[in-house]
């Protein structure tokens, strides 16, 4: 799920729990608990529906039910502390504990809506410089918006089948020979060179050559790219990738039906 829907919900909830107190202490005479505690389960309820509806992940699951049910203490709290201060007269203070109690859940929701949000978007690129140490200064990328896979089903299904290709691929045994054909800088084009030998040594002509370099850090960044044949068995392509340091690639070579896929890593220089 998405930072954005995630703080959406989030906030739509937490309102909905406030309202919903608010109303019943004003309304009906349930009680401050048992009102706190009709509001939780409705609440609550409401958004396991939905969520089985598209299940958003454990983690995802945990974050709402515990912010749900805090601000559902929190607002029974808060009601049945102003309650007793009816009964025992209008001069009675609201006592120091439920305050801090109240506080502390505040600042707790706070917080995580703080990390949800660092970890999708990361810092700001100038606190991210201001807060780096190294000498050279070089920019660094806080965020880390990566999704978990909760579908492990497929994931069997899909490990099974890349089995199935690996073993196709090692009987095959093309030769694929990649890389640079001089260092990549930031800012500026590079090309990338691969040539495709059958087992035999003969030279592929005529295969579709194409990957993706993804940037550990921010998916964000993943370039996709297709190279050319610019002579029988040879692809080149010019590429320029939008940050410095290290990019992880996977590249497939397809000819008649047949796919080889070659996975590594390389690294792009600070100008």
């Amino acid at each position: 799920m998405a930072t954005d829907n995630l703080l959406i919900s989030l906030a739509i909830g937490v309102v909905l729990i406030v309202v919903g107190n608010l109303s019943l202490a004003r309304w009906n005479h349930l009680g401050v608990v048992r009102s706190a505690m009709l509001v939780a389960l409705v609440v609550v309820g409401g958004y396991l529906l939905l969520a089985l509806r598209q299940p958003p992940g454990i983690d995802v699951l945990a974050i709402h039910l515990a912010i749900y049910l805090l601000t559902s203490y929190g607002c029974g709290l808060f009601l049945n502390q102003r309650a007793v201060s009816k009964e025992q007269g209008a001069t009675r203070r609201w006592h120091w504990a439920p305050a801090l109690i109240v506080g502390f859940f505040l600042v707790l929701v706070a917080v995580d809506t703080v990390f949800i949000v660092l970890a999708e978007r990361g810092l700001s690129p100038d606190l991210s410089m201001d807060m780096h140490m190294e000498k050279n200064r070089k920019p660094v990328t806080s965020a880390f918006p990566g999704v978990v896979s909760h579908d492990f089903h497929k994931q069997e299904e899909l490990f099974n089948v890349y089995l199935d290709q690996f073993h196709r691929q090692q009987k095959r045994g093309w030769q694929i020979q990649k890389g640079w054909l001089y260092r990549p800088v930031l800012g500026q084009v590079a090309t990338f060179q691969v040539i495709a030998r059958t087992q035999a040594g003969q030279r592929i002509a005529g295969a579709v050559v194409d990957g993706k370099f993804l940037r550990p850090a921010d998916s964000r960044l993943d370039t996709a790219f297709t190279l050319h044949e610019s002579e029988p068995g040879v692809y080149l392509g010019d590429l320029r990738l939008p940050a410095a340091g290290r990019w992880d690639l996977v590249l497939e070579v397809r000819k008649d039906g047949e796919v080889h896929e070659i996975r590594a890593s390389t690294s792009v220089a600070m100008p």
